[in-house]
């Protein structure tokens, strides 16, 4: 499809002059195909990927339609979340502003009914909102319907999907039908709107447009395969190797949002979050912040993915990819708008694999694997960027003269010396701290050693031994299983941290909230010096020497326990089975006095047993559901036992199998 420009589109002086001031001059594909058509007062149906213009391509055309001398509500555009109907309401009024008269309007919930008053009535023509909100204005009679003559419904699926089917009708149904341009824009269609479509359009135009090369090749995309323990460290490496300076992150879950928040905010980075659960004001705040770059980082739940319009994004992050292939589509599509490059990372843990399968395949692309940037990259990253903030300074000369100083250290150190020590400083003090995670241990295949011949294993004993007790030491940290602390994460702090051979350490003991280190008493206190206030699992590490733990399977009281009741074994017995004729039962035999039954369900001799507490004795009785009782009489055997006896009860004889009682026996 050839490009056209916007002038070619039959657009008035003011529209053109709008959006040449907002940068743009050729049209889209979904603008150059929907503009015509709508200028023409059809009905029509659009499909197009997010980041395809299709805010200015209903808006420009309802602009053009409005009749700026009459004061009252014209065109009604509906969109599924409040930041949505925000952004397209600056994006209206950005379009209109050379048009003089025309005014517009966003209602949405969480805002004040007030001021939402206040604003209906100064007689806006084009209305944006939310389902919801504009459902209670008519309700109310604050929005009158009878003149609307265009209807827009964007993100028409997602709206469906959020559960405004009942409010959809209503506003359809209130708007007259005698005139009326009924439009749907979506980046999807599925099969649920075309009822809406059926029932409240006339002849519509279908416009489509294919994904190609505007849209998803536009965006670099790849995913990074990491354990789910390593995601927050693993997206600092990305941001440090990236140096990202504009982005969003995406979660899945509410709790996942604030929680990543909190963790890039304690490791030095400027972000914010986005999420369901803030009002409307907070909501408002944040993406004030987020635009005028106050912030670096947005956390963000999908309701932000279709609502955010953010100039010069750099890069999109999903935390943990959505369930649907769609909603993928949708994030990524905040970056790489209007035909510009971006990029989109995903970091990918056990069953997220499926769903990336899934993605790949609804968009028809192949996203490359990337690797976990190792320590060395971070680190190198981060002097990288220091030795260039120190090149700028330099060529700026906007710095104070230290000559006395620099004559002072060069009598007794070299100026590399010099210069090595500020460098090591500086890092240190300005770089993020680098915490080790489970790939950083993992070795290619190739590069493994072949497995030594070793003697065979002695019974396991929750223990990893290294060294033996002669000359060794126990330490005490103060992280553990709580924490989701393994063995593999000790030792590999210990050796990276002191840089001493994993030959060092001895046993581990992991207990819930601390773990008991043996290591070489030799290297004991400058492990101690290496490792304490690192962080270590995402908690900022305390060792201190401690005392051995108790051998395993110690600690519990000796002495005789008390007798198990439930798995007791009885003698017959006549007067005690009458003693708890009362108590409930389940089985049902009779025979005299027998000996120790066996299994779990049978039935005794003699008076009536209690549930849990078979007697025998002379007569009918009844047997407990988990005892087995024998006698010279008859009883019913448990499910799935062997029993012998003279009978069908304990003694002597052969075995045999029944199912469990389900009714009396006789």
């Amino acid at each position: 499809m050839s490009q056209k420009l916007f002038a070619e589109l039959g657009l008035s002086p003011e529209i053109l002059k709008a959006v040449e001031k907002m940068g743009f001059e050729t049209a889209s594909p979904i603008q150059a195909e929907a503009i015509p058509h709508l200028l023409e007062g059809k009905d029509m149906i659009g499909q197009s990927a997010t980041g395809s213009g299709k805010t200015a391509a209903f808006a420009i055309p309802a602009i053009e339609r409005v009749d700026a001398s009459a004061a009252r509500p014209q065109v009604l555009i509906l969109c599924p979340t409040r930041e949505l109907a925000s952004q397209v309401a600056e994006e209206v009024a950005k379009l209109a502003a050379f048009k003089k008269g025309v005014r517009e309007l966003p209602i949405y919930g969480g805002a004040s009914y007030d001021r939402q008053f206040r604003g209906l009535r100064a007689g806006p023509q084009i209305i944006i909102g939310t389902p919801g909100r504009v459902v209670d204005h008519i309700g109310n009679g604050a929005l009158q319907m009878d003149s609307i003559k265009t209807i827009i419904l964007d993100e028409a699926d997602r709206m469906l999907d959020m559960g405004f089917r009942e409010e959809l009708d209503q506003v359809l149904q209130a708007v007259p039908e005698e005139g009326r341009q009924t439009v749907l824009f979506s980046a999807t269609m599925p099969e649920g709107i075309r009822n809406i479509i059926a029932r409240f359009t006339k002849d519509p135009v279908r416009v489509k447009i294919e994904n190609t090369a505007a849209t998803i090749p536009a965006i670099e995309q790849g995913y990074v395969d990491v354990d789910w323990r390593s995601k927050t460290e693993a997206l600092c490496r990305m941001l440090d190797v990236n140096d990202v300076k504009y982005g969003i992150i995406f979660c899945f879950t509410k709790l996942q949002t604030d929680e990543v928040c909190e963790a890039l905010n304690a490791r030095g980075y400027s972000a914010d979050k986005l999420h369901g659960d803030m009002t409307q004001a907070m909501r408002e705040r944040v993406m004030k912040r987020f635009r005028e770059r106050k912030i670096e980082l947005l956390v963000a739940t999908d309701v932000a993915a279709r609502g955010l319009d953010v100039d010069d994004l750099e890069i999109v992050f999903n935390y943990e990819l959505p369930h649907d292939p769609e909603d993928y589509v949708h994030r990524i599509g905040r970056t790489g708008r209007a035909g510009k490059s971006g990029k989109a990372i995903s970091l990918i843990s056990g069953r997220e694999y499926g769903r990336l399968q899934q993605v790949m395949r609804f968009t028809k692309t192949q996203i490359p694997r990337l690797p976990v940037p190792k320590i060395d990259e971070v680190s190198q990253k981060q002097t990288d960027r220091l030795t260039e903030s120190l090149k700028e300074c330099l060529d700026a000369g906007e710095y104070p003269v230290q000559d006395e100083l620099v004559e002072k250290l060069l009598t007794d150190h070299t100026p590399n010396q010099i210069i090595s020590a500020l460098m090591y400083l500086l890092n240190d003090e300005l770089a993020r701290p680098v915490e080790r995670i489970r790939e950083d241990d993992q070795r290619a295949p190739a590069q493994r050693r072949p497995a030594p011949t070793r003697e065979p294993r002695a019974p396991h004993t929750g223990e990893v031994t290294g060294v033996t007790d002669q000359n060794s030491a126990w330490l005490k940290l103060s992280v553990g299983r709580n924490a989701g602390l393994m063995p593999g994460d000790v030792v590999g702090c210990i050796a990276g941290e002191s840089g001493l051979p994993r030959e060092v350490i001895g046993a581990i003991r992991i207990l819930p909230t601390l773990t008991l280190v043996q290591v070489a008493r030799e290297h004991a206190e400058q492990i101690l010096q290496a490792i304490n206030g690192v962080r270590l699992r995402n908690m900022r590490l305390s060792a201190a020497e401690g005392s051995p733990p108790a051998p395993m399977g110690e600690g519990r009281p000796s002495g005789p326990r008390r007798p198990n009741r439930e798995r007791e074994d009885f003698d017959g017995g006549g007067e005690r089975g009458w003693e708890d004729a009362h108590r409930p039962s389940r089985g049902y035999g009779e025979g005299g006095s027998g000996g120790p039954g066996f299994g779990r369900s049978g039935f005794g001799a003699g008076g009536h047993g209690p549930a849990r507490r078979p007697y025998g004795g002379a007569g009918r009785g009844f047997g407990p559901p988990r005892r087995s009782f024998g006698g010279e009489g008859e009883s019913a055997p448990p499910p799935r036992r062997n029993f012998g006896g003279e009978g069908s009860g304990g003694g002597e004889g052969g075995g045999y199998d029944r199912p469990p009682p389900r009714r009396r026996f006789d």
